[in-house]
């Protein structure tokens, strides 16, 4: 018998799902319409874990990805998932994980059918792909495309060999161009993902960096501030942290550097050219729904009277055995009234152009009174802007987002 223990972690258990008329009894909300829905499909195998990732991603050579049964196991689970969803269109499919381009285009293209076969896709609907360099090869995002995928995005992180050895990372400098070029050449939108405040990384280290993505014409750029999060190799073994002035300092230069170039900052870690926006991201942002499926994925579904939040079982291989008995759900939670409006402002507030105050009561079926005390608190530490109805985090409030959503915490009574 296996000990229970961080690294043995006692088995999962799962959470019988209800009928669809659980979903549509009373309840204290009145969503006068649901939102806008998304597919998110993890895909979770990895040929090696990041020190600094905490997603559910697992080692396994590429050889050994169980392609076809976890294909399966997905559309299984997006078959038990459809009584949630029945008669709403999927504006937006994002295939990430893990590295989903260690998945054959041939098996994107039978995934991406399968769910065709199953939901209506709107038309024109974004499928964004996440790749990693180090999984590149000649021609194989040309093929990704003809499967269907209308956008790629590329996990480079840094084109400093150095830094990219240093995060872990599979691939080189020269893997990266490569794969950069050939997305170029392949998607119309293509992001490009960095990472900043590195260890032992200077502002000039960044400059380059930044000269490099930007040489190559992303037409949208997320930068991500390198954070040691919990139960990653980067928490057990930390490395020296860049100080708070200096990360500052990088993103200012980032927000510079990008503007020069036609890119626009429309969230706190994301630079788009017009018309590039990820629209699967925005949605997550304006607080939309979203189905998740796939080891570990998250769901956000609204119905009449509620909010309900889900988790999919971790563990690939239970994952895979359970979607295919129709039950892969490790945990399912109603959103308490008092939580939405935070979890609402959470996610609006991440967006320079902000929200209309109508998106507000249309989400979470709340009365502005439920976030009136803080706006005004917001308004007076000039963390926001409140102008025709618009509510707009100002400069002062990106730089320091983490208490301007604070202040929308709900009382801890609640």
């Amino acid at each position: 018998m296996i000990p229970i223990s961080p690294d043995h972690p006692a088995p999962e258990a799962t959470v019988a799902p209800h009928d669809i008329q659980h979903y549509m009894r009373a309840g204290t909300l009145q969503l006068p319409t649901l939102p806008p829905l998304s597919l998110y499909v993890h895909l979770p195998w990895c040929l090696k874990k990041c020190p600094y990732c905490d997603f559910n991603s697992h080692e396994l050579r590429a050889q050994d990805v169980p392609e076809q049964a976890y294909i399966d196991a997905l559309l299984a689970d997006l078959e038990a998932a459809l009584p949630l969803i029945w008669g709403r269109s999927v504006q937006t499919v994002f295939i990430g994980g893990g590295t989903p381009s260690l998945f054959s285009p041939q098996a994107i293209d039978q995934l991406i059918g399968g769910i065709r076969a199953r939901v209506k896709l709107a038309a024109n609907a974004e499928i964004t792909l996440e790749a990693n360099p180090g999984t590149f090869e000649k021609d194989r995002f040309k093929a990704f495309r003809s499967a269907g995928v209308t956008r790629l995005s590329v996990g480079v992180q840094s084109f400093n060999d150095a830094a990219l050895q240093t995060l872990g990372r599979i691939h080189n400098r020269a893997q990266a161009l490569a794969a950069l070029e050939e997305a170029a050449l392949c998607f119309d939108t293509f992001n490009l993902d960095l990472m900043y405040a590195l260890p032992g990384q200077s502002l000039d280290d960044l400059n380059a960096d930044l000269a490099t993505a930007l040489s190559l014409s992303p037409p949208h750029l997320s930068v991500y501030h390198l954070t040691i999060e919990p139960n990653t190799y980067f928490a057990k073994y930390p490395p020296v942290p860049v100080d708070d002035d200096l990360a500052a300092d990088m993103l200012d230069l980032i927000t510079e550097r990008t503007g020069q170039h036609g890119l626009r900052r429309y969230e706190v870690s994301a630079y788009a050219r017009v018309g590039h926006a990820c629209q699967h991201n925005l949605n997550y942002w304006q607080f939309g729904d979203y189905l998740g499926i796939g080891a570990g994925a998250h769901s956000k579904l609204s119905f009449a009277h509620r909010v309900v939040r889900q988790v999919r079982l971790r563990d690939p291989a239970r994952y895979m055995a359970q979607a295919l008995q129709g039950s892969a759900l490790a945990q399912e939670v109603e959103v308490r009234r008092s939580d939405l409006a935070f979890e609402f402002m959470l996610n609006a507030l991440r967006l320079a152009g902000g929200f209309d105050l109508n998106l507000f009561g249309e989400r979470t079926g709340l009365p502005l009174s439920a976030i009136g005390a803080p706006l005004e608190l917001a308004q007076q530490q000039g963390l926001l802007s409140l102008d025709d109805g618009r509510v707009r985090p100002t400069a002062r409030g990106f730089d320091f987002l983490n208490d301007l959503q604070a202040l929308f915490l709900p009382p801890a009574s609640a």
